[in-house]
């Protein structure tokens, strides 16, 4: 994220907003409107949403993060714990988790953008085998701390189970166990027809994989628990408070209540996809969307059919990806790809609902659970996560101006995000690790295109994969599109 460390981009777009103008951009939003989990949240009586006060005025502090998500939150949580007397801003724009971190999936797996073999052939063997082993050990320290925090986000590690639906997926899921086997990191077995109809009867499906290395939460929980436990030990969290921009020493925000300025010895850009509107970030980062829907409880009859158990996530082997989850409360919260990139990386709240891919969602839902039924859909909700040009995740530090960064998880990041929180407190706290040293550190993704070519390169990829699902279908062997498209996301 080269571009996310350059203090060079101007900033002059900001002296132009005036006190009334930046009122009027700073209507509060339905919260609750935002997903499933933040609206389970208020209607549960457990958070009711309120925005924390922007900031008043002018400060000066140690450290300044930028974006009010689990990467800010996590960052800011093992900075105080290594030195209590930091301090510590964070900076978000709307409330804590609106972003990705209070929209996605509730996995938090081992899962990273590129896979061992990818990163191997980038970094060596023994780098490949410390990055997966750091992810698989990071799905224990959300556990560890969130018990230890008393956050209370429905964690339960029941691992995932990927099912094969064709024998083209078939080829897939081998292949995976394969690169388990040789990285002999990850715990990956494989499922036949006679395992997978007694444990899932309901399930059409041939074969799976399962990994016991993955935990189901409710991530709204999670980062609004975590936003709490965060101001418990010291650090401001101002919401409502816009940043526009940054320098090397200083943050420029703008609230309700006019221009304000934070002064900084380290900036930490933890914006992940939202952070492409901002002109210190842009092509180094794309916001490309991904929608979920949620069900409405489930009767147990219909969950013994299923045979999905609490804590247990669930995919199969399209290349369109999908994904999905059994809520603590019964109900299933499935999403997937297939949201359009738009034009110039716009980020807009109509953009968070589209009626094609909810009926696409819908559609394969019920070609992986027939026994769902006519389940009413009760949410449907969405919003843009951080791509790369190259579909690497990085996490870095540059001493000599202050600026640090975390993201472009692609979707991976409820998981890494606290991996990337524990590495950023050891690179501005100047210590040495196992994880400073860990393969991401430091990596600098090249930006993306200017306009049309991004427009049509990340549009082009999401038909790409359309196509390798329907290639798969017609010929039953793997399709040759999608090994053309592998390397160019990160396979």
């Amino acid at each position: 994220m080269d571009s996310a460390l350059s203090s060079e981009a101007a900033l002059s777009s900001e002296a132009a907003l005036s006190s009334e103008a930046a009122s009027s951009r700073m209507t509060v939003p339905d919260y609750r409107n935002v997903s499933f989990w933040l609206d389970s949240l208020a209607a549960s009586g457990v958070d009711d949403l309120t925005p924390r006060a922007a900031l008043a005025s002018d400060v000066s502090v140690d450290v300044c993060i930028v974006g009010g998500g689990l990467t800010g939150l996590w960052t800011a949580y093992y900075l105080k714990k290594a030195n209590p007397s930091l301090d510590i801003a964070v900076l978000e724009k709307n409330i804590a988790g609106f972003g990705a971190s209070g929209r996605n999936g509730g996995w938090c797996s081992t899962l990273f953008p590129l896979s061992a073999s990818a990163l191997e052939a980038r970094y060596g063997f023994e780098s490949a085998v410390a990055m997966r082993k750091a992810m698989n050990d990071t799905v224990d320290e959300v556990g560890r701390a969130t018990l230890a925090e008393g956050i209370d986000c429905d964690f339960v590690k029941g691992g995932t189970v990927t099912f094969v639906r064709t024998r083209a997926q078939l080829a897939g899921a081998r292949s995976e166990v394969a690169e388990a086997l040789l990285f002999d990191v990850d715990r990956v077995s494989l499922w036949g027809a006679d395992t997978v109809g007694a444990r899932f009867p309901g399930a059409a499906a041939r074969a799976a994989t399962f990994t016991p290395d993955c935990a189901s939460v409710q991530p709204a929980k999670l980062v609004r628990g975590l936003a709490r436990v965060v101001e418990s030990l010291g650090v401001a969290i101002s919401e409502r408070t816009a940043v526009t921009g940054w320098t090397a020493g200083e943050v420029r925000v703008v609230t309700a209540g006019g221009p304000r300025t934070v002064r900084a010895t380290t900036v930490v850009n933890a914006t992940e996809g939202y952070g492409s509107t901002l002109p210190q970030v842009g092509r180094a980062v794309i916001p490309l969307y991904s929608l979920m829907i949620a069900t409405e409880p489930l009767p147990e009859e219909t969950w013994q059919r299923i045979g999905l158990e609490h804590g247990q996530t669930f995919s199969d082997f399209r290349h369109l990806l999908v994904y999905g989850q059994r809520t603590a409360d019964n109900r299933i919260a499935f999403g997937g790809r297939g949201a359009r990139y738009h034009w110039g990386s716009a980020i807009r709240p109509s953009y968070d609902r589209v009626a094609r891919v909810t009926h696409h969602l819908h559609k394969a839902l019920l070609g992986l659970f027939p026994d769902v039924g006519s389940a009413r859909i009760t949410h449907e909700w969405g919003g843009p996560l951080g791509v790369t040009r190259d579909w690497h995740a990085s996490v870095g530090y540059d001493k000599a101006s202050g600026m640090a960064w975390a993201g472009g998880y692609v979707g991976d990041g409820l998981s890494t995000t606290n991996l990337a929180g524990r590495t950023l407190a050891d690179l501005i706290m100047d210590r040495e690790t196992e994880l400073t040293r860990l393969p991401w550190v430091n990596h600098r993704s090249p930006r993306w295109e200017p306009e049309p070519l991004r427009f049509l390169g990340a549009n082009g990829g999401l038909l790409g994969m359309e196509f390798a699902d329907v290639e798969e279908q017609v010929t039953r062997r793997s399709s040759l599109t999608a090994r053309l498209i592998a390397p160019l996301v990160g396979r």
